[in-house]
């Protein structure tokens, strides 16, 4: 089970966290699943498994969107308009 939250401002999404995964059988099973589907998979951390096993402490992670903050400080309507680098195909 984890935790999720977003903060939303005037309708844009600005952050999402959520609770990281500390159980280690269970992160091991993904790394399995995801190591399977790749063609390049890269090695299992196996200190990080065993970090977990040894007490690693919950832990949580947030993400901003600078770009959706510009957008908001800016009144821009699109992300478009503020992305510095934009993809051009």
């Amino acid at each position: 089970v984890a935790e999720r939250a977003e903060a939303y401002v005037a309708g844009i999404e600005l952050s999402n966290g959520y609770t990281e995964l500390n159980d280690p059988e269970e992160q091991q099973v993904r790394f399995a699943r995801s190591r399977k589907n790749m063609e390049l998979a890269p090695p299992v951390d196996g200190e990080f498994i065993l970090a977990m096993g040894r007490g690693l402490p919950p832990a949580g992670g947030v993400a901003l969107g600078v770009d959706r903050l510009v957008m908001l400080m800016t009144g821009a309507s699109h992300i478009a308009e503020v992305i510095a680098f934009p993809h051009q195909s």
